[in-house]
């Protein structure tokens, strides 16, 4: 079975554990970019990690984004949704078919 696991201040993430992910509270980035590495090297297959720690760690994440695997997920966290989640989706679609399939450059 895949493992998941879920990366944010510890405020944003704590209801995932209620659903059977694991969680690794991180208070800045330097945390967070050691904690991506470690599920990395360790079989994770999906790492969803709040934007505001995700925008501290670009590069890092940078390094995960032609792998199969992990999938590294950006998700909103307590304060709610900056925007950074769906430009990377709307990257990554466009990088994968060549064009903006979304939102036809027009957001």
């Amino acid at each position: 079975m895949s493992r998941i696991g879920v990366i944010g201040d510890r405020e944003s993430i704590v209801g995932f554990r209620a659903v059977g992910l694991e969680v690794f509270p991180a208070e800045d980035g330097q945390e967070a970019r050691k904690t991506v590495r470690n599920l990395a090297e360790n079989d994770y297959a999906i790492i969803y990690i709040t934007e505001d720690l995700a925008i501290q760690i670009e590069n890092e994440i940078d390094r995960y984004k032609d792998e199969r695997l992990p999938a590294i997920i950006v998700i909103p966290g307590k304060d709610g949704a900056s925007g950074s989640g769906m430009r990377n989706v709307k990257e990554a679609v466009k990088r994968a078919v060549g064009a903006d399939i979304l939102f036809g450059g027009n957001e």
